[in-house]
């Protein structure tokens, strides 16, 4: 076995050099490193050689630290390698956690946020994502979302269209069975009590299971007790909630396993 003390640092450089990151951080140790050894013999230079190299060492790190601010707000998401993304599952969550968070706070918090505020971070977010991970425009990213007060949930649907998500809504049991009909959806989030009656989440439910129709579904409604996500199940719901980030996350990871 070799004793050569530069393996451990071949090694380092050689794990760094797999994304944009590590060679920035690859670039700067040799940057300093060529200072430091330009400085081991200062000795030697004058006095009016040595004011670049010290200007040198106070500006560039500063310079280092705009760039990096600048490459963090603008372009995040290309300063990964597809590598540092090999564990989908927990990617999705990494992202599902951020955007929930975002929904839960907005629309629970004491101190409502604008909606000027919410686009904005809602756009971060998704430029944030790779490009490969936006769907295309067929049923695998499109969602029925019935509700008879559709702009009751618009921050949570803004908040699954940030990673790529679409949605057609429908406000009634007879309009959704309608478009399910002559279409497909890669999942169906409902309420419960519309102006046609207050169990019409289930009505649409037990149709469409009687039918045989499978397509994962969630009733998003103002109860989380336990008894009401049982019954949820019992009819053929994946799942039942009131709060914004369980429902992110149980849609997303229906849509994951899915597709």
């Amino acid at each position: 076995m070799s004793n050569n003390p530069l393996n451990p640092f071949g090694d380092t450089a050689k794990g760094l050099a797999k994304n944009p990151l590590g060679i920035i951080a690859l670039f700067i140790v040799l940057i300093y490193g060529l200072a430091s050894l330009v400085t081991a013999f200062a000795n030697s230079l004058t006095a009016s050689e040595r004011l670049p190299l010290i200007w040198f060492l106070v500006i560039f790190p500063i310079m280092v630290l705009i760039v990096f601010a600048w490459l963090v707000s603008r372009h995040s998401g290309k300063l990964f390698a597809p590598s540092d993304f090999r564990n989908e599952e927990n990617y999705v969550k990494m992202q599902m956690t951020a955007v929930a968070s975002l929904v839960a706070a907005s629309t629970k918090s004491d101190t409502t946020a604008s909606e000027a505020d919410i686009e904005k971070i809602v756009e971060a977010v998704r430029q944030a994502l790779p490009t490969d991970r936006q769907k295309s425009e067929d049923w695998h990213n499109h969602i029925l979302w019935v509700d008879d007060r559709p702009n009751n949930n618009a921050y949570e649907r803004k908040a699954f269209e940030a990673v790529g998500l679409r949605f057609t809504l429908a406000l009634s049991t007879n309009e959704a069975l309608d478009l399910l009909k002559r279409n497909k959806y890669v999942a169906i989030i409902s309420d419960m009590g519309r102006r046609e009656g207050p169990r019409e989440g289930y009505v649409l439910l037990d149709a469409l299971r009687r039918a045989g129709d499978q397509t994962p579904f969630f009733i998003y409604t103002g109860s989380n007790l336990p008894e009401h996500k049982l019954e949820a199940f019992e009819h053929g719901a994946q799942g039942s909630t009131n709060n914004p980030e369980e429902l992110f996350q149980m849609v997303m990871k229906a849509i994951v396993t899915r597709v």
